[in-house]
């Protein structure tokens, strides 16, 4: 594979930069960021498994509850009575988005890539049925992966976390956490960045909880949207990233701008990833996004051995045309 190009080299589509073309024909590829998990990256990971330690990054599917975003609560019917040979498990409302996810090249598009050159605006041009999780359960994601704990990091510099109002987590501060862990990302890691949002919503009582999913309710710690971010993400060369934040990025989204502001990149389709960064990350660069994974314990264990670095291992729901999925991830250490 020929190196990749520093963000500021990346080819533009509709004046954005953008990896598409990257792995194959432009319109053709459905993967982005995970053409970086080769064979021999994979072999190479296999060797960090050293004590046969293992972190499900999976939350309950029962949490959030209520779900946020608007998202339908869902409903699980499990048949036959108490005194039933066998029983089967329904799934009703059941959205692929409402607990531990990944999110999809269909989830979201990059409305300047729409209007201002051919294709649909989500990645690589890819028309929007054509895509689909699907792609990359039948591939499998696999690698090492390196855990990023900023909780823990803001600790230790007296600036704590506040989980409850939109603390913006500026893109240096990744490699500034890596570094003071001890850390180096290498081409095709998946970076997991843990921030300490599930542990704090679990221990909040159901009003609180009812609070966070009325509209306009949620306040959450994330990245800064913006190109910096978008640099520094992309210039780590990482084949995804995973968090255990709502949104990957700051919620309210265009929290930390004046109103002004807000209007005026509103009305700019160019200007989008400066409120939401969704649409540079997932539609022009190809970085699959993780969001309420479970990464407590995997933290914890890192902090404890001061190893950040594990086997990863990622099971997509084979979904056709999907949207998004659980990532059924796995940390081996």
């Amino acid at each position: 594979m020929d190196p990749l190009p520093h963000y500021s080299d990346l080819p533009r589509v509709a004046g954005l930069p953008s990896s598409w073309g990257l792995w194959g024909d432009a319109g053709t590829d459905r993967l982005g960021c995970l053409n970086l998990l080769t064979p021999e990256r994979v072999v190479d990971a296999a060797t960090l498994v050293r004590r046969g330690a293992v972190f499900p990054l999976n939350w309950s599917m029962g949490l959030p509850d209520p779900p946020l975003f608007g998202r339908d609560r869902l409903v699980h019917e499990v048949t036959g009575g108490d005194e039933s040979i066998g029983h089967d498990d329904i799934l009703d409302r059941w959205n692929t988005q409402s607990s531990s996810q990944w999110d999809g090249f269909r989830h979201i598009r990059n409305t300047a890539a729409r209007t201002e050159s051919p294709g649909t605006g989500h990645y690589g041009g890819v028309p929007d049925r054509e895509h689909g999780i699907d792609h990359w359960a039948r591939r499998g994601i696999v690698g090492r992966a390196v855990l990023c704990d900023i909780g823990r990091f803001r600790e230790s510099q007296g600036r704590a976390l506040r989980h409850d109002t939109p603390d913006v987590i500026g893109p240096d501060e990744i490699t500034q956490c890596l570094a003071a862990q001890g850390s180096a990302v290498r081409e095709g890691d998946v970076l997991l960045m843990r921030t300490g949002w599930t542990a704090w919503y679990e221990q909040q009582s159901a009003g609180v909880r009812e609070a966070l999913a009325q509209p306009g309710g949620l306040a959450a710690p994330g990245l800064a949207p913006g190109e910096r971010t978008a640099e520094v993400l992309w210039d780590l060369h990482i084949a995804a990233i995973g968090t255990d934040t709502p949104a990957v990025e700051v919620w309210p989204l265009g929290s930390h701008l004046e109103p002004d502001e807000v209007e005026a990149v509103r009305s700019d389709p160019r200007r989008s990833h400066e409120v939401f960064v969704h649409t540079l990350l997932l539609s022009m660069l190809g970085l699959p996004l993780g969001e309420l994974w479970d990464l407590d314990a995997l933290a914890a264990d890192c902090a404890e051995d001061g190893r950040f670095d594990c086997l990863f291992v990622s099971a997509p729901l084979n979904l056709p045309a999907g949207v998004a999925s659980p990532p059924n991830a796995l940390a081996v250490k």
